[in-house]
């Protein structure tokens, strides 16, 4: 327990705890090692935990429609590993892949206990990490957008996130939108018909098979 403290105390986020909240913490985590070149979670994977690098590097990367590894970015020592999409949820949905390039040690915290002892008592607390998961939300669907979507999996993604909009707008406004040509969303558009994935009434697109529509985009 005590090794697992003052590992705890090495992390920014909670070297300013006092010894009592340092306990509870620690009663709630584990340290695990891992080996260079092994895989910690892959992309649309879920976890229960919370998870810290403590020594070491991770690559965090994701892997395109033709299968092309786009980087992303690096986790150093001393920094959270997860990418919180949902406080209301108890498990949290991977968003890339991760992948140690040194032999690493990593904390885990179990993340329903760490949200009922050290976050859900303060109501400011909650709202201000939830606007923060919301700004990260937007970054996310910025890089599937711009760097893993081929055309098709940008519009799908935005008809099943963002139909309102996408009714709103002109055609070429939302083609600008997604960095696509007119002439591919009008393609994309009748190819979903054609599959009866989406219907579209003068002018306006109404989903009809929103499972089918989701699978075009959440197998990239």
């Amino acid at each position: 327990m005590s090794n697992i403290k003052e590992n705890i105390k090495k992390i920014n986020l909670f070297a300013h705890l006092e010894d009592d909240a340092l306990e509870k913490l620690a009663s709630i985590s584990h340290l695990s090692k891992f080996e260079k070149d092994s895989i910690l979670y892959y992309e649309s994977d879920s976890m229960d935990k919370i998870l810290f690098l403590l020594n070491g590097l991770i690559k965090v990367y994701k892997i395109d429609k033709y299968d092309n590894e786009i980087f992303l970015y690096y986790v150093y020592p001393n920094t959270m590993i997860s990418e919180l999409s949902n406080l209301n949820n108890n498990h949290i949905r991977c968003f890339s892949n991760t992948e140690f390039i040194e032999d690493s040690l990593m904390l885990s915290i179990d993340f329903k206990k760490f949200k009922d002892e050290f976050l859900l008592g303060n109501e400011l607390i909650v709202k201000f990490i939830e606007e923060i998961i919301y700004k990260n939300q937007q970054l996310q669907c910025i890089v599937n957008r711009e760097l893993v979507f081929d055309a098709t999996s940008k519009v799908a993604f935005m008809l099943s996130n963002d139909l309102e909009m996408f009714n709103q707008l002109k055609r070429n406004q939302v083609a600008l939108m997604l960095h696509i040509q007119p002439e591919t969303l009008s393609r994309v558009l009748k190819r979903l018909v054609r599959n009866k994935t989406i219907n579209v009434d003068k002018g306006i697109v109404m989903i009809e098979n929103l499972e089918e529509l989701q699978s075009v985009y959440l197998g990239v």
